[in-house]
């Protein structure tokens, strides 16, 4: 399941100790080039400094993902120092935020939810298809375990909103683009054992390891998945 060669696009990569820190160093590991967005350039930079101390190549990019404008710049950049190509995208970005019973809720909660979730997904898969084409590869999404059947939304209805909106947009693109070789999947993990979920909800949940997500989540882009379109994928 190597990169070597290979050009990968990761959103959202986080801060030391996030989900994304794990994926990016995956990707390395196998040879690819990496190009990390994220809101805060310094957040990116600052995943990018240990991949090329140890030797391999990360590029740091700022970047707002629901301003549409700011997307469509980040991916000509890209574009031109790939040359146009590039054979993964893993779009970690989003955010959760509890919004209570819909009829005490904030409808500023809803629209940040949908935008930080939803948007973000929309406008970097629009930017970046067309280099996707190029290297008939492959996009990922992250969903979450509460859009799954029988998944639990009370009191997050907003979040849950946003990811069924990405699971819907999952769909259509693997519909979409299958024709032109490039491939969509989509994960739902369970609660990932990050830094800030064991702050936040503590040791005693079933977690899943940050590596196990991001070998499930190298493997849709590998190779090795290359007949698994339009799926999401449960992860617990």
């Amino acid at each position: 399941m190597g990169f070597a060669g290979r050009s990968v696009v990761l959103t959202g990569v986080g801060r030391e100790g996030q989900v994304g820190e794990i994926v990016a160093k995956t990707f390395a590991d196998a040879g690819a080039r990496l190009f990390l967005l994220e809101h805060q350039l310094v957040n990116a930079q600052e995943r990018a400094k240990p991949l090329v101390d140890a030797g391999h190549r990360a590029e740091a990019y700022g970047v707002d993902l629901s301003d549409a404008a700011a997307v469509d710049s980040t991916a000509a950049q890209i574009h031109d120092v790939t040359g146009g190509t590039i054979h993964a995208l893993v779009h970690l970005a989003g955010g959760f935020t509890m919004s209570g019973p819909v009829a005490e809720s904030d409808p500023a909660v809803w629209a940040r939810m949908l935008s930080i979730n939803a948007t973000t997904a929309y406008l970097t898969a629009r930017a970046f298809i067309p280099l996707l084409r190029a290297g008939r590869g492959s996009l990922v999404f992250f969903a979450s375990e509460a859009v799954l059947a029988g998944g639990k939304t009370s009191g997050v209805s907003a979040y849950a909103a946003a990811k069924a909106a990405v699971v819907t947009l999952m769909q259509s693109l693997a519909q979409e683009e299958s024709k032109n070789g490039v491939r969509v999947n989509a994960v739902a993990p369970t609660s990932i054992r990050t830094a800030a979920n064991v702050a936040a909800m503590g040791d005693d949940v079933a977690y899943v390891s940050r590596e196990e997500v991001a070998n499930v989540v190298h493997w849709l882009c590998s190779d090795e998945a290359r007949v698994v379109n339009g799926q999401l994928i449960r992860i617990r």
